[in-house]
This record gives C-alpha cells, structure tokens and sequence, in this order.
C-alpha cells in the first residue's frame, strides 16, 4: 500500500510540471495593426480568423511560449477594396503566402504582470526576429466551465519593407505598423 501512494505522489507531482496549453477564445480576443495614410491619418485593420496558444509550466508565464496564426485572406479594415489589395502581391500576397505567423524563443519578466516577448514572425514568407510588450492584465474563471483564464495585451511596431509588404513610398503608408493584439486564453 506504501508503494502505491509512493508512486500516486510522483505521478501528481511529474503530472503538474509538464506545460499546460492554454488557448485563445477568439469571441473575445483580437489581432490587429494601424498604419499610417499619408502621414496625416491611422487607418486601423484586423484579421478575423487566428489562432493562438500558450504552453506554460508556471503559474506567472515566466517560462510561457506563445504561437500564433493568422488568415491574410481573411485582412480587414473597413473597406472591401483596400482589404483587397492588401491581399494582393505587392502587399501579403496572399495566394502564395496565405498566413501570417508568430513563434516566441524568449520571454522576460520586466514586473510583475509586464514581460518583453521575442520570437520569429513570418510575414510574406519573410522571417525576422520581432519584439514586443506582453502584459498579464489578469486571470480568473471561466464563469462557464470554472476552467482557468487569463488576459493578454500584446504591443509592439516592426516595419513593412523589412517583410517584402508595399512597394508604396513612406510618405502614403507609413513604414511602421503598430501591432496590437489582446486575447482571453482558457487553459485546456
């Protein structure tokens, strides 16, 4: 019987440091960017189908790593002609580049609910390192199931001509975007 509790404790206690996923309800999150038009105007987009999850061992997310995808087909900002050209070549081309795609290497704890999250982000078929400004803005229940939840805020700019997007010159569209994206992830 000795043995058997024995073995029952180090099952629980391996079985609660592997990584948890926690993934995102998308009713309540969003992905989304603004750029600057003719240096006068923030015109303001976002990509109504996404994915994105988070595999963590600790409680704060110190250790946590964060995917993310998202459907340039599915680009909006508000007007049927514009979403369309940002789908075409000189822009995400997104019939030979069909998603857009977010994979951390690092995250950082800078206070208690800010961190600097850096990875590789795929746009256009173009990787590059990108950084930014994770905040925890809380975590509770879900009022449904009573599974965990937790909010994130994600900020940060990376420039469009480092990725291939727009042939434009700076002064129609600005070379930096501001990527901002908030979601509410449930843990599985």
């Amino acid at each position: 019987m000795k043995k058997i509790a024995i073995l029952i404790s180090i099952l629980s206690i391996s079985l609660s440091t592997f990584a948890q996923k926690w993934n995102a309800d998308k009713a309540h999150s969003r992905v989304g960017f603004t750029v600057t038009h003719l240096m006068l105007s923030e015109v303001d987009g976002n990509f109504k189908k996404f994915d994105a999850s988070i595999m963590s061992e600790k409680e704060d997310f110190s250790d946590a790593t964060f995917e993310f995808t998202a459907d340039v087909n599915s680009v909006e900002t508000g007007n049927d002609m514009r979403n369309g050209h940002l789908q075409k070549a000189d822009m995400f081309d997104a019939e030979k580049f069909p998603t857009i795609s977010f994979k951390s290497t690092s995250i950082s704890k800078v206070d208690a609910k800010k961190y600097k999250l850096a990875g590789n982000l795929t746009m256009k078929g173009v990787t590059k390192p990108a950084t930014f400004d994770l905040t925890l803005n809380g975590m509770g229940k879900n009022q449904r199931t009573q599974k965990p939840i937790a909010g994130f805020k994600l900020t940060g700019t990376v420039k469009r001509t480092d990725f291939g997007i727009g042939g434009m010159p700076f002064a129609v569209v600005s070379e930096d975007i501001e990527i901002r994206a908030v979601g509410e992830f449930g843990k599985e």
